[in-house]
């Protein structure tokens, strides 16, 4: 198939270059050596993997290097054997990252509920991990790791695009939502939300109940065998966390840590005003008469598991903090809003969203990620309240005409939800609510009815986890679910599709593990802190932090399945056109970074 014409390559490389102003030669010397980078990757983990090593003390472990983990070919939805020599055949016809559950947290805040633990920690995990304050760190570490695989591993294709699915804001703090787009932007933070001095539980004797690093001793932290740390508080907040920002057009996506507290309740009064003041809770009585005091007036649950305990007496287990209004909670339009407060390299501005959006105050969206790759970005949270999701049906209709649109169009589907396929049965509802809520085996069996649909890229669940979604009559989807940036293993994907010129399509999924050393130093930089964090949430006792990586048919992949149309209709010359101007995004961003 004829690929772009001498003259045709000149024109387009010429207008790439000047879109982001650099050279011809520049564009030119790229293209010839896709490998060229600002700094050299380190080692993908189709090299190397992170794995459990030794105990250091009581039951705390650090983590080593392991062997690394080739592509391993799925055959799930393809149902045969696939032609060996189609990797000498193969084009990119997109490569993209995926990420999901940032979770950035101001682990400094007021508008936080650690001491909920205390009730059940394996429950309430959520509300205060050792590694929180190291956040940042770790996601800009993330965005570098990211970068590092600027250049695909199976076909040298550029980074075209990279997809959020959801739980960027942990706690809808607007901070932590500010955090998140900056880090995605290559825009510097400030992780000092409270001054020059570390104010939180993670600090304070009397939080005994918490991982404090200066002083680990006397609580379930330190009884296990975490390490004390003296340096750690001071030095996550020292200095503004720097990241390279992400090399490609982002979009992201609500998930429910975007659209509830805790990613589970409704926002009370009393809570809009405690995130912003000068008062932090470390007890959990103070929590439940606080924090939980607007829940507890309106849940019956609450109000009795707080009355039997006795503890809405006072507000008794606080310290004081330095108020922040810049951690005031956003509300869900604000979410979208804040999307359009973005650079607009690598855009777009938006995100996804658009005018329409603000307007109308939907929240799903349509978005081509490259000339023959559309994404449909989804809205699967509950706002009502509950962590998992459905889809209500004005949405549901809406993907229904998106997909058929996409079949006339010949365009490939990737759809971008938050919640998979096992977390979709949420039936809460306000009084008087007659919309419908549609639950996972409809919206499985809605979009397997459309061959367009290869894949669908979601989260929440902070699993690496593929599943194949297969039709009565043949063909079908695959469901890939990625970790998150705050529990171990704290690794994202790499995702290329791939035409392999003989009736199939391959799917490569690589996990990535953010740009930081195995073994941490005890050193103030963003990758060492970074470090830390993982080795931190790989001791998670109340859950089984080695189980996230998912089995190895969920990491490293080659997921195959039928063309759903003759792909030969998508020309080499327009996909060497995009790569071309991916090529020249991409050195642009590296200069400036």
């Amino acid at each position: 198939m004829a690929g772009l014409t001498r003259r045709q390559f000149i024109a387009t490389a010429g207008a790439a270059a000047t879109a982001f102003g650099l050279s011809l030669d520049d564009v030119g010397r790229l293209l010839a050596d896709p490998s060229a980078a600002a700094t050299p990757p380190g080692p993908t983990t189709l090299e190397q993997t992170i794995r459990f090593g030794a105990v250091q003390q009581g039951q705390y472990r650090v983590l080593k290097s392991g062997p690394g983990e080739p592509h391993i070919p799925r055959f799930d939805i393809l149902r045969r054997s696939a032609d060996p020599g189609r990797a000498h055949r193969r084009r990119s016809i997109l490569y993209l990252a995926h990420l999901s559950d940032l979770h950035l947290i101001d682990a400094q805040s007021p508008g936080r509920i650690e001491p909920m633990i205390v009730l059940d920690h394996t429950s309430w995990a959520g509300a205060f991990r050792p590694q929180d304050p190291l956040s940042p760190h770790a996601v800009a570490a993330m965005v570098d790791g990211i970068n590092n695989l600027a250049v695909s591993p199976v076909t040298g294709a550029t980074l075209a695009a990279a997809v959020v699915t959801g739980d960027s804001a942990d706690m809808h703090s607007h901070l932590g939502l500010r955090w998140y787009i900056d880090i995605m932007d290559g825009v510097p933070v400030d992780p000092a939300s409270g001054g020059p001095e570390y104010q939180g539980v993670h600090a304070w004797p009397e939080a005994t109940w918490a991982y404090r690093p200066g002083d680990p001793a006397g609580g379930p932290f330190g009884e296990y065998g975490f390490p004390r740390l003296p340096t750690l508080l001071q030095d996550a907040i020292a200095t503004p966390v720097e990241s390279q920002g992400i090399l490609a057009p982002w979009y992201a996506v609500y998930g429910n840590h975007d659209t509830l507290l805790f990613g589970t309740f409704n926002v009370s009064p009393e809570f809009h005003a405690l995130a912003i003041g000068g008062q932090k809770a470390y007890t959990l009585e103070a929590t439940l008469a606080g924090a939980v005091g607007g829940w507890a007036g309106a849940t019956s649950g609450w109000q009795q598991v707080a009355g039997a305990l006795g503890l809405m007496a006072g507000p008794r287990g606080y310290r004081a903090v330095t108020a922040n209004p810049a951690r005031r909670i956003f509300d869900n339009v604000e979410f979208m809003t804040e999307h359009f407060n973005t650079l607009p390299d690598p855009g777009p501005v938006g995100h996804g969203f658009t005018q329409r959006n603000l307007d109308t105050g939907e929240t799903w969206w349509s978005a081509d990620l490259s000339p023959h790759v559309r994404a449909l970005g989804l809205d699967t949270c509950n706002a009502v309240a509950g962590a998992d999701g459905a889809l209500p049906e004005t949405q549901f209709a809406w993907l229904r005409d998106e997909l058929e649109r996409a079949t006339a169009e010949r365009k490939l589907v990737i759809i971008l939800s938050h919640h998979n396929s096992l977390t979709m049965e949420n039936d809460a509802t306000r009084p008087g609510q007659d919309e419908r809520l549609i639950h996972s085996e409809e919206f499985v069996d809605l979009l397997l009815q459309y061959p367009v649909v290869v894949a669908w890229l979601n989260g929440h669940t902070h699993v690496n986890q593929i599943l194949a979604h297969t039709g009565s009559f043949g063909g079908g989807f695959w469901e890939i679910t990625t970790a998150s940036c705050i529990d171990f293993p704290q690794q994202q994907q790499v995702i290329e599709l791939v035409d392999n010129r003989d009736g199939t399509l391959s799917i490569f999924t690589t996990v990535v593990d953010h740009a930081s050393p195995v073994t941490p130093a005890d050193r103030a930089t963003t990758r060492d802190l970074a470090s830390r964090s993982r080795e931190l949430a790989a001791n998670d006792w109340a859950a089984n932090p080695g189980m996230r990586r998912g089995s190895a048919l969920d990491r490293n992949t080659e997921l195959m399945l039928p063309a759903p149309f003759d792909l030969s209709t998508i020309t080499d010359a327009s996909l060497e056109a995009a790569q071309v101007r991916a090529a020249a995004r991409r050195l642009a961003r590296e200069r400036r970074a």
